[in-house]
């Protein structure tokens, strides 16, 4: 369970890194994934998500985590953005990394 703090800051245009718990066979580890949110639906609902973007080896990856999962271990956020124009960002999935940052600077 995320914490309410967190969880305002976890908005599109922020970029994040989620801590996810992995389980492999008897062991457990904590894995980190690092992107942009670049959607939140469902509020604060038992179903809500939010939905982080990445680069891994110039290529695209998102993940959708539900905010009440028990797999998240914690998230950190690096950066909050200003002013965002949209509630989702799915436009950036078609720009170069060079023109998101743009995009999300100002």
């Amino acid at each position: 369970m995320l914490d309410q703090k967190i969880l305002e800051k976890i908005k599109p245009g922020a970029k994040i890194r989620v801590w996810e718990r992995l389980k492999e066979g008897d062991k457990e580890r904590q894995s980190a994934f690092e992107g942009i949110v670049i959607a939140r639906k469902h509020g604060s609902e038992t179903g809500a998500t939010f939905t982080v973007r990445a680069i891994l080896q110039e290529v695209g990856v998102e993940k959708v985590y539900p905010i009440n999962s028990s797999l998240i271990a914690k998230v950190d956020v690096l950066t909050s953005p200003k002013k965002v124009r949209r509630a989702k960002l799915y436009f950036i999935r078609h720009l170069s990394p060079k023109r998101v940052a743009e995009k999300l600077k100002g």
